[in-house]
């Protein structure tokens, strides 16, 4: 928990001088591209994460990777991260900014669970429909899985409506286990 907790710290940070330089969006685009690199290049994650490499080289590298395509800030902020040694916390941090910058926007990430693949209109309207209920822009993210067998399932942080068939079938089929069926006791007592 507080790995997450020093990602947060560090993640505002880095919006607040973001909001400076009014570049919010730039520097998310920024910090992602660096988390994705870490996630998709294993030898650049181990060289950034290896204590046993000097944080000198690690910062050389840095600038002469980043320095032409990334914002000035950006790249400071990096180097900072390796001088705290918090550098293995940049895929979380990014993490963090963005859940700062779509709360800065309006925009809410919601899972949603389907049955079968849906089409371009459906995906629509459901994002409609989301944005509507929610108050602000809902960005679906959606998955398929045919367990559900019909309907859909949302979660949205730490909230899920389920609105599936199965959450249905499952509910019928307790109440049926439940309920007080007749016996025929009776007819065997007077034969």
């Amino acid at each position: 928990m507080r790995d997450e907790t020093v990602a947060r710290n560090y993640a505002e940070t880095l919006f607040e001088l973001a909001s400076r330089n009014d570049a919010l969006q730039e520097y998310g685009d920024a910090i992602e591209a660096v988390a994705k690199l870490i996630d998709e290049d294993a030898k650049f994650r181990l060289f950034m994460e290896t204590p046993r490499i000097d944080d000198a080289d690690k910062k050389a590298v840095v600038r002469k990777a980043f320095a032409d395509s990334l914002p000035k800030h950006v790249v400071n902020f990096i180097l900072v991260t390796i001088d705290k040694r918090r550098q293995r916390l940049l895929r979380s941090i990014s993490q963090q900014y963005h859940a700062l910058l779509d709360a800065h926007m309006g925009r809410e990430h919601v899972q949603v669970t389907v049955a079968r693949p849906m089409d371009d209109t459906t995906h629509e309207v459901i994002t409609q429909k989301l944005s509507a209920a929610l108050g602000k822009e809902a960005i679906p993210h959606v998955r398929v899985d045919a367990g559900i067998v019909g309907g859909l399932v949302l979660r949205t942080g730490n909230t899920i409506y389920d609105g599936s068939i199965r959450r249905r079938l499952e509910g019928m089929r307790r109440r049926l286990l439940a309920a007080d069926l007749p016996t025929d006791s009776g007819d065997a007592a007077t034969a």
